[in-house]
Protein backbone atom coordinates (compact mmCIF):
# COMPACT_ATOMS: atom_id res chain seq x y z
CA UNK A 1 0.00 0.00 0.00
CA UNK A 2 1.40 3.22 -0.89
CA UNK A 3 1.96 6.41 1.48
CA UNK A 4 -0.77 9.30 0.95
CA UNK A 5 -2.14 12.06 3.02
CA UNK A 6 -6.38 11.16 3.07
CA UNK A 7 -6.87 14.64 3.81
CA UNK A 8 -6.68 15.51 0.02
CA UNK A 9 -9.56 12.90 -0.17
CA UNK A 10 -11.04 13.98 2.43
CA UNK A 11 -11.45 17.50 0.82
CA UNK A 12 -12.25 16.46 -2.33
CA UNK A 13 -15.41 14.72 -0.79
CA UNK A 14 -17.27 17.96 -0.06
CA UNK A 15 -15.24 20.61 -2.59
CA UNK A 16 -17.81 20.54 -5.03
CA UNK A 17 -20.28 20.82 -2.39
CA UNK A 18 -19.39 23.88 -0.91
CA UNK A 19 -18.30 25.55 -4.44
CA UNK A 20 -21.73 24.96 -5.02
CA UNK A 21 -23.38 26.79 -2.22
CA UNK A 22 -20.71 29.65 -3.17
CA UNK A 23 -23.08 30.90 -6.31
CA UNK A 24 -20.62 33.77 -7.31
CA UNK A 25 -17.64 31.40 -7.22
CA UNK A 26 -15.95 30.04 -10.55
CA UNK A 27 -16.22 26.35 -10.88
CA UNK A 28 -13.53 25.67 -13.45
CA UNK A 29 -10.61 23.34 -12.77
CA UNK A 30 -8.51 25.71 -12.17
CA UNK A 31 -9.99 27.15 -9.31
CA UNK A 32 -11.06 24.10 -8.07
CA UNK A 33 -7.57 22.98 -7.78
CA UNK A 34 -6.08 26.44 -6.40
CA UNK A 35 -8.99 26.33 -3.55
CA UNK A 36 -8.08 22.61 -2.58
CA UNK A 37 -5.17 23.63 -2.28
CA UNK A 38 -5.21 26.45 -0.21
CA UNK A 39 -7.63 24.62 2.00
CA UNK A 40 -4.85 21.72 2.04
CA UNK A 41 -2.18 24.06 3.84
CA UNK A 42 -4.82 24.96 6.27
CA UNK A 43 -5.52 21.52 6.99
CA UNK A 44 -3.43 18.58 8.90
CA UNK A 45 -1.84 16.41 7.05
CA UNK A 46 -3.55 13.19 7.75
CA UNK A 47 -0.98 10.54 6.19
CA UNK A 48 -1.91 7.09 6.02
CA UNK A 49 0.20 3.67 4.95
CA UNK A 50 -1.94 0.83 5.58
CA UNK A 51 -5.96 -0.11 5.12
CA UNK A 52 -6.37 0.19 9.11
CA UNK A 53 -4.57 4.07 8.61
CA UNK A 54 -7.32 4.42 6.39
CA UNK A 55 -10.17 3.02 8.40
CA UNK A 56 -8.93 5.22 11.43
CA UNK A 57 -9.03 8.52 9.50
CA UNK A 58 -12.48 7.79 8.26
CA UNK A 59 -13.55 7.46 11.31
CA UNK A 60 -12.37 10.60 12.61
CA UNK A 61 -13.98 12.50 9.87
CA UNK A 62 -16.76 11.35 11.44
CA UNK A 63 -16.73 13.78 14.57
CA UNK A 64 -18.33 16.80 13.76
CA UNK A 65 -15.37 19.58 14.46
CA UNK A 66 -13.16 17.89 12.24
CA UNK A 67 -15.38 18.11 9.65
CA UNK A 68 -16.61 21.85 10.38
CA UNK A 69 -12.23 22.38 10.14
CA UNK A 70 -12.49 20.88 6.36
CA UNK A 71 -15.88 22.78 5.47
CA UNK A 72 -14.23 26.04 7.10
CA UNK A 73 -11.05 25.75 5.39
CA UNK A 74 -12.59 25.19 1.68
CA UNK A 75 -14.85 28.49 2.75
CA UNK A 76 -11.88 30.48 3.08
CA UNK A 77 -9.82 29.11 -0.01
CA UNK A 78 -13.00 30.27 -2.20
CA UNK A 79 -12.47 33.76 -0.59
CA UNK A 80 -9.41 33.72 -1.48
CA UNK A 81 -9.97 32.71 -4.91
CA UNK A 82 -12.64 34.24 -5.90
CA UNK A 83 -10.85 37.78 -4.92
CA UNK A 84 -7.94 36.80 -7.19
CA UNK A 85 -8.74 33.90 -9.56
CA UNK A 86 -5.70 32.53 -11.65
CA UNK A 87 -7.57 31.61 -14.42
CA UNK A 88 -7.17 33.31 -17.95
CA UNK A 89 -3.65 34.35 -17.09
CA UNK A 90 -1.81 32.17 -19.22
CA UNK A 91 -0.48 29.76 -16.09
Amino acid sequence: MEVRNCMEDLVFEVLDEVIERNKDMCKCPKCRADIAAIALNFLPSRYIATARGEMYSKIKTLEQQFAIDIITAITYACQIVGKNPHHGRGE
